[in-house]
């Protein structure tokens, strides 16, 4: 697992494929983090999303746009948790190791709303809402019709600048021959070019 050494006491864990990351990812983290006044948030990418289908980049090359992204970034780390486990990548187990590497951290588990709004089909959801204080990134100004779930659970919504950029749209711009400088770091972009991700897909 690739963190730092000290204990934080309040840790922010943000999951994702990250194929690629984007600044929507950084800009999000950032707002949650001054929000909650979070010491670190840990970007956690999947190794087996149990909720998505479709090919995916090799795991070792999401890693290395992940740490590139974050490379110089004050309280952002990469943790490679669930691509050293085998199986899916349930969140419930992310928090169960997390807790026992940081047992006196306040574990925040950061989704988005649609996200959330799904949380009840997910492995062990209780379970995720007891190990984690459960925030919602609130990228639209949501009503609480829109947050309406079958899980009664607690959560807190925080107002994240939206930023309208997503993996799916630069991997279509990628394989359209469009520019991506700006939508990503610089140094992902640099190896999106070097190992020609995305051409066919």
């Amino acid at each position: 697992m690739t963190l730092d050494s000290s204990a934080p006491r309040s840790l922010g864990i943000l999951g994702g494929t990250f194929d690629p990351p984007h600044i929507g990812h950084l800009i999000a983290a950032q707002d949650v983090q001054a929000a909650r006044s979070l010491d670190r948030v840990l970007f956690v990418p999947a190794a087996e999303p149990p909720h998505k289908r479709g090919p995916l980049t090799p795991a070792a090359l999401r890693l290395e746009m992940l740490r590139a992204a974050l490379a110089g970034a004050d309280g952002f780390e990469v943790s490679d948790v669930e691509l050293r486990r085998a199986g899916p990548s349930y969140s419930v187990d992310t928090l169960r190791q997390l807790r026992e590497t940081f047992p006196a951290a306040q574990l925040h588990f950061i989704i988005g709303a649609d996200q959330f709004r799904e949380l009840h089909t997910w492995h062990e959801p209780e379970e995720v809402c007891r190990l984690a204080r459960l925030v919602v990134m609130d990228r639209d100004n949501l009503s609480p019709d829109d947050m309406a779930s079958p899980l009664d659970v607690e959560y807190e919504t925080v107002r994240v600048t939206r930023v309208d950029v997503s993996s799916t749209q630069i991997r279509r711009r990628v394989k359209a021959h469009q520019p991506i400088r700006f939508l990503v770091p610089r140094a992902v972009e640099e190896i999106i070019r070097r190992e020609r991700l995305y051409a066919s897909r």
